[in-house]
């Protein structure tokens, strides 16, 4: 029986990793998780890679328990630490985030509960650092939000057929660190700085997440002064 390639990155990526059958399940390695029930986890194998792998993890019973994996792809130039990302390098912010809300331009899919915006054509993302709606949703595009600066969220209708904002910058956004982190459907290559995965592990993400479990995403390397473990 053929290997499915797909299963050949991810257990490639999860084999860099200490080994899983000798140890605790991989959210018990990481020095924070959120504090909910519900982990999703993107590693990468070092900083300067562009593909890695995707977990996602429900704790049941006082334990950890892996619901699902996939291939994943990261930043064109890779990942950096969150808190010293700077704007429009094409890299991965790692960290610890929870997950606002999903959005797409197709419904949501069977199952949802977290709260999902569907995509419309006046539908925009503002990274404009000068703008009052840096890092936010905008419907229309604000008159201090250059379109230059913001992607207009229909032109993606492969990436953004389905997704969820990553908190990165979100909260309290600090400007020039960086704006629309996602996690969202493989395009044709590495993204921007957004982390992506196959479409029916998104769709799959989507309907599984529950907000009342605090879900939240671990982004890192496999080791180094970004590893996973640090989050």
């Amino acid at each position: 029986m053929a290997v499915v390639p797909a299963v050949v990155a991810l257990s490639a990526v999860l084999l860099s990793l200490p080994p899983l059958g000798s140890g605790p399940p991989l959210p018990d390695r990481l020095a924070e998780t959120g504090g909910g029930s519900q982990l999703i986890i993107a590693v990468a194998p070092r900083t300067d890679a562009t593909t890695g792998a995707l977990t996602w993890w429900d704790r049941q019973g006082g334990r950890w328990v892996m619901v699902g994996g996939a291939p994943a792809r990261f930043g064109a130039k890779g990942l950096v630490e969150g808190s010293k990302r700077v704007q429009g390098t094409d890299t991965t912010p790692t960290g610890l985030y929870d997950l606002p809300y999903g959005f797409g331009i197709k419904a949501a899919p069977s199952g949802t509960s977290v709260s999902y915006r569907r995509v419309n054509r006046n539908s925009w993302w503002c990274q404009d650092e000068h703008s009052r709606d840096y890092n936010r949703w905008a419907e229309p595009l604000p008159a201090d939000c250059r379109a230059a600066e913001a992607e207009h969220l229909a032109d993606y209708g492969t990436q953004y057929a389905h997704a969820l904002v990553i908190g990165f910058n979100y909260e309290k956004p600090v400007r020039g660190r960086g704006a629309g982190i996602f996690l969202h459907v493989n395009g044709r290559a590495a993204t921007a700085g957004c982390v992506s995965a196959p479409a029916d592990a998104v769709r799959r993400i989507l309907a599984w997440i529950e907000p009342r479990q605090r879900p939240h995403i671990a982004i890192g390397t496999a080791s180094g002064p970004t590893a996973i473990t640090r989050y």
